[in-house]
């Protein structure tokens, strides 16, 4: 049985090799404020560090999002199954998922399994909202090896991918690709950074939300995780 930790990364521009930089993040912006010139014929006064103003006072200030929807990005998600379900159903974005039908986890690689960041009691100082309990832990082990054990005896007796994939449980871990533009990502990091969310979409939204904030700046600055989601979609524009 293979554990493996969750993540959540933003794709650069030549992958597979290279990481999405600031500059990558802050050539969306110029992009955005040169298309957004366009409504008053204003590309003449573009500079190379005017996006920031531009950015400041037509997006932020005077609520021009539909802009923002100039620019995309794609997000490299590795989570489990239960994760790639609820992300799918912010269906403005594009995905493509490791698809159990074709891939054969016991030839091709073996499976992988997500184990949530607790399974007992509700913890009010944990800030994913669950503390350890050994038993607990060592009934989903018991599950999760069971499960793999029977997907690979019916594997090994000639039963297809697609088939013996029906006894996989949601924590198996799954690669999924998002794009979306700009205003998609903030609407789905308003969403899914909440106090309401499942901890296990925010074990990878939260972190996902600091390197946007990093990489992407202004856009996302005033959105904070753990907040009621009430209260964050206010913010919703």
């Amino acid at each position: 049985m293979k554990i493996v930790k969750p993540f959540a990364k933003l794709v650069g521009p030549n992958l597979p090799t290279d990481s999405f930089s600031q500059e990558d993040g802050i050539c969306l912006l110029r992009r955005i404020e040169y298309f957004g010139r366009i409504s008053h014929r204003s590309e003449e006064a573009q500079t190379p560090d005017s996006w920031r103003r531009f950015i400041q006072h037509v997006v932020i200030e005077h609520g021009d999002w539909s802009i923002v929807e100039h620019a995309s990005v794609t997000v490299d998600f590795y989570v489990d199954r239960g994760v790639t379900h609820e992300l799918v159903r912010h269906r403005l974005f594009s995905f493509t998922q490791e698809s159990t039908r074709f891939v054969n986890y016991e030839k091709k690689m073996p499976p992988s399994f997500i184990r949530p960041p607790s399974l007992s009691e509700i913890a009010p100082n944990d800030p994913l909202g669950y503390a350890t309990d050994p038993n607990v832990v060592d009934a989903w082990d018991s599950a999760i090896q069971q499960a793999e054990e029977s997907y690979i005896t019916m594997i090994r007796r000639g039963v297809s991918p697609q088939i013996a994939r029906s006894v996989f449980p949601n924590a198996l871990a799954s690669r999924i690709i998002v794009t979306g533009n700009l205003r998609n990502w903030r609407h789905l990091f308003i969403m899914r950074s909440t106090k309401e969310a499942h901890p296990q979409m925010r074990e990878v939204i939260i972190p996902l939300l600091a390197e946007f904030k990093e990489k992407i700046p202004i856009l996302y600055d005033d959105i904070e995780p753990l907040v009621k989601q009430s209260e964050g979609m206010r913010k919703a524009r």
